[in-house]
């Protein structure tokens, strides 16, 4: 009598137990809070690289999110009188995952943010902050349940996937 051969037997398995830990790792989410401001002035520079100069910020306006991981999220206001920034842009944004605004996908980097007044929202203008290249815009709505107005302000997406302009907001999605 001939056996049958154990190795295809043992395959699936084997494969199995080696394909469990992937899809679990999927599952697991990353936790995300408030940084504290010594992890602001950590992430978020005094002086932001935008396009040629080096424009100082308002770091008393700063705002950000860290996760279990270190990876941090944030801005803060850029003091831009007699820069020649003064009036396109005002805010300097940093994120180190990819995220996702609006409609716009923005790989980990550095940007710089503008606004416009549009009625009863904001148009707010992504650029890359070393070149000033622009790379979109999305709509702030005016958001009459916030409790405080903010010069900036990003919640952790767990609470409220929110990033605040003054009393408008736009939400924001890690990927």
């Amino acid at each position: 009598m001939r056996s049958k051969p154990v190795l295809p037997a043992l395959a699936l398995p084997i494969l199995m137990m080696l394909a469990v830990p992937a899809s679990f790792a999927k599952g697991i989410t990353t936790s995300w809070r408030q940084a504290s401001k010594s992890e602001l002035q950590t992430y978020l520079p005094a002086r932001a690289p935008v396009v040629k100069e080096r424009i100082e910020t308002e770091m008393p306006a700063a705002s950000g999110i860290i996760n279990d991981k270190d990876q941090f999220i944030g801005g803060v206001v850029l003091i831009t009188a007699g820069y020649s920034a003064e009036g396109k842009y005002s805010h300097f944004f940093l994120s180190q995952v990819p995220i996702e605004v609006g409609h716009l996908k923005l790989p980990a980097g550095q940007y710089i943010l503008g606004y416009v007044r549009k009625g009863d929202a904001l148009e707010v203008k992504f650029y890359e902050a070393i070149s000033g290249k622009p790379l979109g815009d999305v709509i702030a709505r005016l958001d009459r349940t916030t409790h405080g107005v903010y010069a900036f302000k990003i919640w952790p997406p767990e609470q409220h996937p929110l990033i605040q302009i003054g009393r408008f907001v736009f939400s924001y999605h890690v990927e």
